[in-house]
Order: C-alpha cells, then structure tokens, then sequence
C-alpha cells in the first residue's frame, strides 16, 4: 500500500512541480483553496486526491487529517505577495502563520508515524540586512509582514519538534523560476513577466517592451523549480534536516541585465527595454550560500541559462498547442 504525503498549496507553480514528483511513488493529497493555484497545474492521476480547503480555517485543515494519515507533510499554503501583506497584513496573517499553527496541531497528532513537516519559507526572512551571501545564520530582520510571518512560522515549526517530537524542517526559498509561473499574477516573479515579454518579442509584437525598475543593476539567485522540487524533497528524506532551516538556491547570482542579455542570446532576439524608478522597498542584492544543504546532498542540477532554456522550450510548446500547432 503506497504511503499518503499532504501538499498544501499544491495547486500552485511550485507545489504542482512537487506533486508531480511525489506521484511517482506516493498517493498524494492536495490542498488548496484556489485562490492562486490552478487544476490545470495538476496531474490527472489515479494516486492523487485533490480537497478544496484554507489552511486559515482550523476545520478545513482538521478534516483533512481526520480522512488520511500522513507520512510527509509539505506545508506550501500562501498568500505570496509582499504587496498584498503590506495592504492587508491581518488577512495574510491569517494564512501564513494561523494557517502554519493549524497544520502543526494537526500534524502532531500523528507525530509517531509522519517522517517530516516541511515548511516552505523565503529568502524574505534576511530582508534588507546587507551582508551577503545570505546563510542560515545571517542576520534575520525581516521588513515585510510577509517576511515576519514566514520568520514566525519557521520558529513555530522548530519549536514543534523540540516540544511534541513531530520531526520538521523548513526551506528557505530564494528566488524560484520555470514552467506555469503565472505572468499576469502580482504574486509572480521577474523571470515569468520576462519570459513573456520574450516570448511576445519572438512572436513579432512590436510594441512589447520589459520594464526595468532602477537600472537593472539588482542581484538575485534564481533556481530553477526542479531545484527547488529536489531540494524539497532531500530534507523531507533526510534525517539531518531534522529541526533545521535551509536555504535553498542555485548557487549562482546575476544581475537583471546580465539575465537578460543571457534570454536575448538564447532566443536570437533583442528584448526593449523601459526604465523606471527603482521601488520603494526593493532589496538591491540578495543570493544565498548554500554550504548547509549541499552537506547532506543536494546539488543545483540547473544553470540559470539551462534553467531559461527550458522554461523558453516549454513556453512556446505551450504557445503553439494554443494555436494548434502540433
């Protein structure tokens, strides 16, 4: 009988990748209240179960673990916008950290069978703090209610282990990238609105043109989602990633420009370029060291430039089954 494993959130661009994996030898729950994920992110499969539920309502999460018991808990449940935490901190409060609380009393009422609760935190835990590389043991002075709430939640998560035994770990995601990233989401990341933006350029649009917010000069670490999906799964497995926090990322950092003028090479394209004002609030630089992972196994298996490729490929496949070229 195949072991059952909870993805919160699964419906989204990350928790589908998971899912898809876990597939492979797991039947796999999926919760999520879409909001921001979507079915379509979602394998039609034999193994897995899809309960549309909130993790910020302490019944919804309750009747999911009175239906199954869990051998690996992936809590990715979020509302991941910055913006929307500083619009409305109360309401994303309610889902990123009640929701963690909820999930965690659940969860450790089974804590003598499930092997791990993994916790998907963010790179927004460092906030503005300048030192870099970012390590896990680098200053935290989160400046975001989403960043404070994803602080709180990996708190809670280690002091669950201590307390109740429930094993835990948390992942510490920098900047994640790749195929079914929504580009018209305000949640989305940079490279999903470049990739369109390329993509357009490609298709002969005349008029598109890739808005840079100060002068392209910002620094980030971009992995790509199979990364990120490997890395996920290493801790939920590993019994040294026991009630620990870890960055994952892909062991490279550039700049918006240097990103750029790495999709124009691919694509054979130019991409235009609008400048605006940099954003209040933006970080200038932020990339990972990821020593501590990379002790217990893992391995960034994607450059940034393989990692483009493949997200370009994969969009114009689906660009072309759109218009019904085969």
């Amino acid at each position: 009988m195949l072991e059952t494993v909870l993805v919160t959130g699964g419906a989204g661009f990350i928790g589908g990748h998971l899912v898809e994996r876990l597939l492979e030898k797991y039947h796999v729950v999926v919760m999520d209240n879409l909001s921001t994920g979507k079915i379509s992110n979602l394998p039609q499969h034999p193994q897995l179960d899809f309960l549309f539920g909130d993790v910020s309502k302490e019944k919804d999460v309750a009747r999911v673990f009175e239906l199954y018991t869990f051998t690996y808990v992936y809590h990715l449940a979020a509302i991941a916008s910055v913006a929307a935490s500083i619009e409305n901190p109360l309401g994303t409060h309610q889902t990123n950290m009640d929701g963690t609380i909820h999930l965690l009393n659940a969860s450790k009422k089974q804590a003598n069978t499930m092997r791990k609760f993994v916790f998907a935190s963010s790179a927004a835990v460092y906030g503005s703090e300048p030192t870099l590389p970012k390590r896990e043991t680098s200053a935290i002075a989160p400046i975001t209610p989403y960043g404070i709430d994803k602080l709180a939640s990996e708190s809670y998560v280690i002091s669950y282990s201590h307390l109740f035994g429930l094993k835990t770990s948390a992942a510490r995601f920098f900047n994640v990238y790749g195929p079914r990233q929504n580009p018209e989401s305000p949640y989305s990341g940079v490279l999903s609105i470049l990739t369109n933006c390329i993509q357009k350029v490609v298709a002969g649009d005349e008029k598109v043109a890739f808005t840079l917010y100060g002068d392209g000069s910002q620094v980030r670490d971009f992995v790509y989602v199979d990364d990120i999906v490997n890395g996920l799964i290493l801790l939920a497995e590993s019994a040294e990633s026991q009630s620990e926090v870890f960055n994952i990322a892909s062991d490279e950092n550039h700049t918006l420009l240097e990103v750029i003028a790495m999709y124009e090479e691919i694509v054979g394209k130019k991409l235009p370029l609008k400048y605006k004002n940099a954003r209040a609030g933006d970080i200038h630089q932020s990339y990972a060291d990821i020593s501590k992972i990379k002790t217990i196994g893992y391995k960034a298996t994607n450059t940034l430039k393989m990692g483009l490729s493949k997200y370009n490929q994969h969009e114009m496949e689906q660009a072309q089954q759109s218009i019904g070229i085969s």
